[in-house]
């Protein structure tokens, strides 16, 4: 069966999109699937979360297989991969990504790099989370043509909701002209501080605005200091704080995304009456 790609895409920075694709991808590995986590921003955030503090020295990263995607040579079997202890693996990302999106505007079928780079890994997993830069530059356009599924982290703050409305018109956009398969999944409200009004109020202002259109995940995802400590121990919050707030917020996340994903086979398999 193919594997569900899914891009954790928001264009504002600092709203967890790594930490959470690290983390829902430590869950879905422990619940036994195989998965895939890439790394699509030149800041490689994610990668040294990962355990990997200095992406520039690594041998291969994705900048290297989106060049070899552009001059039309596939990747060798399994190159690139880092193995990483929890049971997921990690497509790396480096600086090099930053010349990659600029190479990108003059490429043939510019749009469709990562998903060429990503059929060749798609037969081994059963789930690809691919973490996108904090912008809808060429690199995140890659990311929501190479995916079926889209998650949206948002914090819960005023900015980062006011910032939906162009990131849902730009997945839109991408739907009619490229990838006609994407969906979104569901708005991801995180570090939430649920001692605040203002966070009570934001989370309720999202519900209400977008729960009628496109579904607002029942996990919300804690502000902790304890998660902020994990991106310089490359491990996921399982790990480090096991019987917190956070790795619970996370399993539920897991569960309802595992739940969407088992109603989509389920209808995929009725017969047509």
């Amino acid at each position: 069966m193919a594997p569900s790609v899914t891009a954790l895409v928001n264009q504002k920075g600092g709203v967890a999109k790594s930490t959470s694709c690290i983390n829902l991808g430590a869950a879905l590995a422990q619940e036994g699937k195989r998965v895939l986590l890439v790394d699509t921003d030149p800041q490689a955030s994610m990668t040294i979360a990962l355990g990997n503090p200095q992406p520039d020295n690594l041998p291969v990263t994705l900048a290297d297989l989106m060049a070899k995607a552009m001059n039309d040579q596939p990747p060798l079997s399994g190159e690139g991969i880092i193995h990483h202890a929890e049971g997921m693996d990690l497509l790396p990302s480096s600086i090099a990504l930053a010349g990659t999106e600029v190479s990108l505007v003059n490429a043939m079928s510019r749009e469709s790099m990562l998903k060429l780079v990503l059929n060749d890994y798609r037969k081994d997993y059963d789930h690809i989370l691919i973490d996108c830069m904090p912008s809808l530059g060429m690199l995140t356009i890659n990311a929501l043509a190479a995916s079926n599924r889209v998650i949206i982290p948002v914090q819960a703050n005023y900015l980062s909701a006011k910032g939906l409305e162009q990131l849902l018109q730009t997945i839109a956009k991408v739907r009619r002209q490229i990838n006609p398969r994407l969906q979104i999944d569901g708005i991801l409200l995180t570090m939430v501080d649920s001692r605040t009004n203002n966070a009570r109020m934001i989370s309720n202002l999202i519900r209400d605005t977008y729960g009628d259109k496109i579904r607002v995940f029942n996990a919300e995802i804690p502000h902790s200091v304890r998660a902020a400590e994990i991106s310089a121990e490359g491990k996921s919050i399982f790990l480090h704080d096991p019987g917190g707030k956070v790795a619970e917020a996370y399993r539920a996340l897991t569960k309802e995304v595992m739940q969407l994903e088992a109603e989509r086979s389920k209808h995929k398999s009725d017969p047509i009456r």
